[in-house]
């Protein structure tokens, strides 16, 4: 049986780049030829080691939760409801508009645009963006039985408000918003929450 060539790249080191494409363009708007561009690779490698571009994005995807998905765990086991919610704003806030990176969530911002051919992708971004308000709403759920929420607070309103600021943080980080702009919306929706 041939053995196929050694691949001649660092994959990991290519899907880094390809990211960095993904974030800044999104899924539609990164072509073929800049994303192979920016990995250093000629198409056909780009097809064996990830399929096509959807397997490249969702890869991509992969590797951009691997590196900040840690944040949301972390705020969220902070001592009290408030905390991991200032927590998760206020990183929201300084890590949407981080020098040297594309600005805002790449889970919100490739996900704002697109046609049908993009519907997959589409709905891969909205499952991953619901399994982090999932993960806020559980944290509210815990709060609510230990006492730290109000008898009438609702885990599941009070998730999709904080996510739905995040998100809001993303897209105008996305759209030039400063670090200092950023936090006042974290401050101002940190004064309407029930605790």
């Amino acid at each position: 049986m041939a053995m196929g060539r050694p691949r001649a790249f660092d994959v990991d080191q290519a899907l880094d780049k390809a990211l960095i494409v993904f974030w800044e363009k999104g899924y539609e708007g990164a072509s073929l030829s800049e994303l192979t561009a920016a990995m250093g690779i000629k198409p056909p490698s780009l097809y064996a080691a990830f399929g096509n571009k959807e397997g490249l994005f969702r890869r991509a995807l992969d590797r951009y939760e691997e590196m900040k998905g840690g944040s949301m765990d972390e705020a969220l086991a902070a001592p009290t409801a408030r905390e991991a919610v200032q927590r998760l704003l206020c990183h929201a806030a300084s890590s949407q508009c981080e020098k040297g990176s594309p600005h805002g969530c790449m889970l919100v911002t490739a996900g704002l645009s697109g046609g049908e051919e993009s519907s997959a992708i589409r709905e891969e971004l909205a499952q991953r963006r619901q399994a982090g308000c999932a993960k806020i709403r559980k944290r509210f759920e815990r709060a609510k039985k230990e006492g730290d929420l109000p008898e009438d607070a609702d885990p599941a309103a009070l998730a999709r408000y904080v996510t739905a600021v995040m998100n809001g943080i993303s897209v105008q980080a996305a759209g030039g918003a400063t670090k200092k702009e950023l936090q006042q919306v974290a401050d101002m929706a940190l004064k309407a929450l029930p605790v």
